[in-house]
């Protein structure tokens, strides 16, 4: 009697187990990655194995895009200079990674389809790399992952950080 208790136990467990275990759910838990070599479209977004994938959690200057930096400075007056701070971006991603082997992990895709990922060559994570020397900023409204590397360039006023730039998003609003 205790034996058939213990067998129809385990029989509705398996059943269970095996109702909500889905090919969606076992799809859901495995690791998603894309490696190959890296072609740079823009400074946040990259091509690997013919697949776009846009850095995950960070947000860098439109093509297109200009900012302003210090370019002279006299006595208390100082004199800005507007440059493509978007192709400065692009031309940065593009000497770290262009034509060089890159692993993504990704969870999602976003509404064009894209892969969402973080990057890595090597041990290096893309992502943070960008932020950190500014030439890209943290996504906050998607991420807080990489604010620490954002203030680290505010800080030492690296790339974007040394002088004044519209944020990626407010400029995409407006062009």
């Amino acid at each position: 009697m205790f034996l058939n208790k213990i067998r129809v136990f385990l029989l509705i467990s398996i059943h269970i187990v095996i109702f909500f275990i889905t090919p969606e759910n076992l799809k859901a838990k495995e690791l998603k990655i894309i490696a190959g070599i890296a072609k740079v479209i823009d400074g946040d977004t990259i091509l690997v194995n013919k697949k776009k994938i846009r850095l995950f959690g960070i947000d860098a200057p439109e093509r297109d895009q200009k900012c302003q930096k210090i370019w002279l400075t006299i006595s208390f007056f100082s004199f800005n200079k507007d440059y493509f701070c978007g192709e400065i971006s692009t031309n940065r991603l593009k000497k770290k990674i262009n034509n060089q082997f890159m692993s993504c992990k990704w969870k999602n895709k976003d509404r064009y389809k894209r892969f969402i990922a973080e990057c890595f060559k090597g041990k290096t994570n893309i992502n943070a790399w960008m932020v950190r020397y500014g030439y890209a900023v943290a996504y906050r409204k998607y991420s807080k992952k990489y604010v620490v590397h954002e203030d680290i360039a505010k800080k030492d006023k690296l790339g974007l950080w040394s002088g004044t730039f519209e944020m990626p998003w407010d400029y995409r609003k407006k062009n």
